[in-house]
């Protein structure tokens, strides 16, 4: 036991004393792995610093303890007398409408939240100018006051004591709103938000039958003892079927806490597949280091050391650097998030504390180490086989032969301990492990795609010029760097064609595809009294524009086959959202033009039998429903039991008026509901939009109108923002792939040198072996270059067609870039590699033969 401790004080002893040249042959080491670790130290910094500022100021973001929240339909009886029960209580209601300047020059869409003179319960409503809440809302002159977004107030043109009219009702604009508590927990607005008072709301009369509104519960629990987390659990379980959903203070923003951690693992998933692939750079890198280090190891071997003291002295100089290019990534990744953070926190509009998150940095340190183990040891066990006769007489270590088995075993243990720690600490487990199955399915296929690669220039015919020649045979010949080369830049460029794919495609369907195919125009709430006048209003404003007009009430799923919603167990996790809240829902005689049936029969146009329900065809199958189930759904304070009568394929991109349900029309004869409408128009341009925007605001003040071109700009701005997030990622990968190539070309030196002193001793010349190595470079950047472009290609039509559920196109532009990249990077690489080796003087070579 104490010679082992003897023999590797002294492997530390002379492992530190080969050091002191410095970390010279290391660069490229230090720079893949300080590349990965600071990519997924940064990246789940930024995680735990949002997700710390959201728990922080978890009463403020949601103004209360606990808030309830239900669509379309205010709570009343036992289910209000419970909340108020608890402390006291702010309730508010939320909407979209448009708001219009008195002489009707102009109008926009916002979003209208009315609150009571309670609100809020945590935080405070910053104005500008600065006045309490409930006076900047007060009555004045006849007129209630209103606070409006500064986007809204600058569109408009509005200030301080100018009139704005919203439905029925004349509001006093008094000022801007600056701050609102509890924005960040209501998710994303697609329209600028203006404050009201409820009874101003009450005067705009935009609450009507049918009208798409939010109301809301905020309380401050008056019981110390009680929790927000324990009240939600009573709630749930005292009012199963009442259709809220409840939002406790330690998860005020869910959703944005849900898609920060989204983003996060993603970015995780990025850097890990980085660090990947720079563990393929850090074994080229090692096994060039080791290769210069030859007549060191067979030195030691002449003086009596053991194979295992030689492997235990290159071990632990090779864990030092890996710590020390783990330390540099470490600075790294806590520097950046306190670049990031204020920038994050502007634009989230919370305070996100700026620190050092030591579970982060741990995090991506242990990936960084398992890396490092993972590439390091297979290198290590070519050292080992390195006779001593290397003293006096060249070698390789490509003429050791296979590793030994505990080497072997080593690796694999090492990567396994890798992908379970990256599997544990997702989220999404499964998605983790299908990443890292690919991530290996790629290191097998890019090692058969450099098999396939050296097959085809053996059997190639012999070109007639001597470099081209050359350059065949080198592809194939024993000790090519065809393998090295595919690997290391295969992994990196299918991730960046992937990634460039996906953004491309994304921005492609927002800017493109969706604009094509959706209408121009959505019509929300507009009642049945306003059909008429509304659509001669559309006629003659819009010609030979297509107007479809459908009835729409609001329902809530109650059960499904007599068993509760909440209870229903579904095979699929994906359509559990269609028994969540209120869905919109409508009657129709006949199959809906967008729609085509997939089982089953459509009902007779004068059907007057029990109720019947038509329903979408994917969201059906996600919830295990069949052909004869019944559906239980609560409308307008009735509850409506209906056969499902058929199923029918829906064309949900499409962006027109489509419906899970469509029920026979007997089931709401005679009901009140109001109606919705799209508006297709050929000849639409941006004036022509204005007009029909003005002239239905101000027929129909009550009437929602959202201009689909303008929505999907906003869309755009949120993709473009992640977009932002996916390039990044793809720059990270690009640089490793750089990193990874330059440690591939920088392991084969010393045989190119060798082969080319060699070549030059033989008559050739100068520029004969650069084209050679020109040509040679040239064919493999091809060759990896199309690879990459098809295996991106699958990666990113799967993402986008199975995940996104959205089509898929090759882009030319990606494709030649990709390609012409990996010529470019290849032969720049490789020729930087080779020009010094082909000015050396043959003697250094020829004596070592």
């Amino acid at each position: 036991m104490r010679q082992n401790r003897l023999n590797l004080l002294l492997a530390l002893k002379f492992a530190l004393r080969e050091m002191r040249g410095g970390l010279s042959g290391f660069y490229i080491f230090l720079a893949c792995i300080a590349l990965g670790v600071a990519a997924i130290a940064a990246v789940n910094s930024v995680s735990d610093a949002v997700n710390a500022g959201i728990a922080e100021r978890g009463r403020e973001i949601l103004a209360a303890d606990i808030r309830f929240e239900r669509d379309n339909e205010p709570l009343s009886g036992e289910a209000l007398a419970y909340i108020e029960a608890l402390g006291p209580t702010s309730q508010s209601v939320t909407m979209r409408s448009m708001t219009r300047l008195p002489d009707g020059s102009d109008q926009s869409l916002a979003e209208i939240k009315a609150v009571d003179g309670a609100y809020p319960l945590y935080g405070e409503v910053i104005s500008d100018p600065a006045m309490p809440v409930g006076e900047a809302l007060a009555e004045t002159d006849g007129r209630y006051g209103v606070l409006v977004a500064p986007l809204l107030a600058e569109r408009l043109g509005l200030a301080p004591g100018d009139s704005l009219l919203l439905g029925n009702a004349e509001l006093m604009v008094s000022g801007t709103l600056v701050q609102e508590p509890d924005a960040l927990s209501e998710g994303f607005a697609f329209a600028p938000r203006i404050l009201i008072s409820r009874q101003a709301l009450e005067a705009s009369g935009l609450v009507q039958i049918g009208s798409l509104a939010e109301y809301g519960y905020r309380v401050r629990l008056a019981d110390p003892a009680m929790t927000p987390e324990a009240v939600k659990t009573e709630a749930e379980e005292k009012f199963p079927d009442t259709g809220w959903q409840i939002r406790t203070s330690d998860r005020a923003a869910p959703s944005l806490s849900e898609n920060v951690d989204r983003l996060s693992e993603f970015l995780t998933l990025v850097g890990l597949a980085t660090l990947i692939t720079g563990g393929v750079g850090i074994a080229n890198a090692v096994s060039a280091y080791l290769e210069s280090r030859r007549r060191a190891i067979a030195a030691f071997k002449c003086m009596g050391a053991p194979a295992d003291m030689v492997v235990a002295i290159y071990f632990l100089q090779i864990m030092l650097v890996a710590l020390i290019g783990i330390a540099i990534g470490l600075v790294f990744g806590a520097i950046i998030p306190l670049i990031a953070l204020p920038l994050l926190s502007s634009l989230l509009e919370i305070a996100i504390p700026a620190g050092i998150f030591p579970l982060a940095l741990a995090l991506a340190a242990l990936f960084g180490i398992l890396t490092a183990l993972a590439f390091a040891i297979l290198p290590l066990a070519a050292a080992r086989n390195v006779p001593a006769t290397a003293l006096l007489r060249e070698h390789s270590f490509d003429e050791g032969g296979r590793p030994a088995w505990p080497f072997l075993a080593a690796t694999g243990v090492t990567l396994a301990l890798l992908a379970a720690l990256a599997i544990f600490t997702a989220e999404e487990r499964f998605v983790a492990a299908v990443f890292l199955a690919s991530v290996a399915g790629a290191f097998v296929v890019l090692r058969l795609v450099a098999l396939a690669i050296k097959w085809l220039a053996a059997r190639a015919p012999r070109p007639h010029a001597p470099s081209l020649r050359l350059a065949v045979g080198n592809i194939h010949r024993p000790g090519a760097l065809t393998g090295s080369v595919v690997l290391s830049l295969g992994l990196g460029l299918t991730l960046l064609v992937g990634l460039a794919l996906i953004d491309g495609n994304l921005n492609r369907e927002l800017s493109r595809s969706l604009p094509e195919r959706a209408p121009d125009f959505f019509f929300v709430d507009i009642q049945g009294s306003e059909v008429e006048g509304f659509k001669a209003l559309i006629t003659e404003q819009a010609p030979d524009g297509e107007l479809a007009l459908v009835p729409m009430l609001r329902g809530r799923i109650l059960a499904l086959n007599d068993t509760r919603a909440s209870e229903w167990e579904a095979p699929s996790e994906d359509a559990k959202w269609v028994l969540r809240g209120d869905r919109g829902i409508t009657y129709d005689a006949e199959l809906p033009e967008n729609s085509t049936l997939a089982e089953g029969e459509w009902w007779p146009a004068d059907y007057n039998g029990d109720p019947l329900v038509s329903f979408s065809a994917d969201e059906g199958q996600e919830l295990g429903l069949k052909l004869g189930d019944t559906v239980t759904i609560s409308v307008l304070g009735r509850d409506i039991t209906a056969t499902i009568a058929n199923f029918r394929t829906v064309e949900w991109d499409s962006l027109s008026i489509n419906f899970v349900m469509v029920f026979s029309p007997n089931t709401f004869a005679g009901a009140p509901h109001a109606w919705l409408a799209t508006l297709t128009d050929p000849g639409s341009d941006t004036a022509r939009n204005a007009d029909i925007l003005g002239a239905v605001t101000r027929a129909f003040p009550t009437v929602t109108t959202i201009e689909v071109k303008a929505a999907l700009e906003i869309a755009g701005d949120l993709v473009s923002q992640l977009a932002t997030a996916i390039r990044a990622a793809a720059a990270i990968a690009l640089i490793a792939s750089v990193l990874v190539l330059s440690g591939a070309l920088a392991a084969g030196n010393r045989r190119r040198g060798h082969d080319a002193v060699v070549m030059k001793t033989l008559g050739a010349t100068r520029p004969a072996l650069i084209r050679a190595f020109v040509y040679e470079y040239l064919l493999l950047g091809i060759a990896t270059g199309v690879f990459a472009l098809a295996a991106g290609s699958v990666a990113a039509w799967y993402a986008l067609t199975k995940i996104m559920m959205l089509p898929f196109a090759l882009l030319p532009a990606v494709a030649l870039a990709t390609v012409l990249g990996a010529v470019i990077v290849t032969v720049a690489i490789g020729l930087a590699g080779t020009w010094y080796l082909l000015g050396q003087k043959p003697a250094l070579y020829l004596r070592e033969l």
